[in-house]
């Protein structure tokens, strides 16, 4: 089968490689769609920490955003899943651990992370191998455009779930990327005053047209009590800006990752008593955000830019959009896009 790999920092190929078996508790899967994400950029400019700690190396296959049919399955696996359209979740605990046994599997220690960590293959493939125990069933009503955008939407969901706020409370989500968009769509949906902070005046023009009560600039941004924030961005300084917007005795949630250290004062959180939360992962959101799409409510599509095949990846990464793309933030890949057997290459 074709698959992307990566073999070091800017350097990638759709080489032929062997497909997946199924272990005994897992099933194989043909992809249908993949999401392209800040973390495969990371890896692909060699800046993810992972590579630094010696949780990843090259080379690798990238994609844990994605959807497709079961093709396949283990042994110990119920042949009822074979034909199911299915996505699943990115962490892969060991299933025996402490963390594991009390449903933190996304913070197992020894955890694999889909295409992005202990050497896992990702979905930027024709198929891939995922534990039965990973899936989830998806609905008619979500497509496959929406169906990979679950995984990012697990991350958002859940940072919706964790503000705390009631119907008519007023959020500011800081950073209008991907998940900082679908958690505006999240609140939207559950009556919240939503407002969006960003820099660049056409991301924040296409997060108007989702219906956000507010996108601002920095330096338009009103004076307003913020009764909870979603930090959303990549950037060091905004975590303590974040601290400093949000209402006393409110919450700040944390969803995104800056590339070096980020430093908030804790006197400033204590004198506040405001509550910092942390997400990793989309695990426990999965489902809440396939609700969401089935129903209507929330719908991640106008995200999209574009679908690209394989061979175009390389150059997404590489930081370049096809000429098609829309306003969205997100890029997905279809591999069954000009399948071909030839190899290709190329330098980012």
């Amino acid at each position: 089968m074709r698959a992307f790999v990566v073999s070091g920092p800017g350097r990638w190929s759709v080489d032929d490689v062997e497909p997946p078996r199924a272990d005994r508790a897992e099933v194989v899967v043909n992809i249908e769609r993949v999401g392209v994400c800040g973390t495969d950029v990371e890896f692909f400019t060699g800046e993810m920490a992972y590579l630094q700690q010696g949780h990843a190396h090259y080379p690798m296959r990238l994609g844990h955003e994605w959807c497709g049919r079961v093709a396949s399955v283990g042994p110990d696996v119920d042949t009822e899943w074979v034909g199911v359209r299915v996505t699943g979740d990115t962490m892969l605990g060991c299933g025996s651990c402490r963390r594991c046994r009390s449903g933190r599997h996304h913070v197992c220690a020894d955890r694999f992370e889909l295409g992005i960590r202990g050497g896992w293959p990702g979905a930027l493939a024709e198929q891939m191998a995922v534990p039965v125990s990973a899936l989830h069933r998806l609905p008619a009503t979500v497509d496959a455009t929406a169906a990979a955008m679950v995984e990012p939407g697990g991350s958002a969901y859940r940072a919706v779930d964790s503000i705390g706020l009631e119907t008519g409370e007023r959020l500011l989500v800081i950073g209008p990327g991907t998940i900082g968009l679908l958690a505006a769509l999240f609140a939207r949906a559950r009556g919240l005053e939503v407002h969006v902070l960003g820099v660049e005046p056409g991301t924040l023009e296409f997060a108007r047209t989702l219906g956000v009560d507010g996108a601002w600039t920095a330096s338009d941004l009103p004076d307003l009590a913020f009764d909870a924030i979603i930090d959303a961005t990549n950037s060091a300084s905004i975590p303590a800006r974040a601290l400093d917007l949000v209402e006393p005795a409110r919450r700040v949630v944390y969803v995104g990752l800056a590339g070096t250290p980020s430093n908030i004062d804790t006197r400033t959180l204590a004198l506040k008593d405001v509550t910092a939360v942390g997400i990793l992962g989309g695990s426990d959101g999965l489902a809440g955000a396939i609700a969401e799409y089935a129903s209507g409510r929330v719908d991640p599509r106008p995200l999209v830019a574009a679908t690209v095949s394989l061979d175009e990846i390389g150059a997404v990464l590489g930081g370049t959009f096809p000429s098609r793309a829309g306003p969205g933030p997100k890029i997905q890949v279809d591999p069954r896009q000009d399948t071909q057997h030839d190899t290709n290459s190329g330098m980012g």
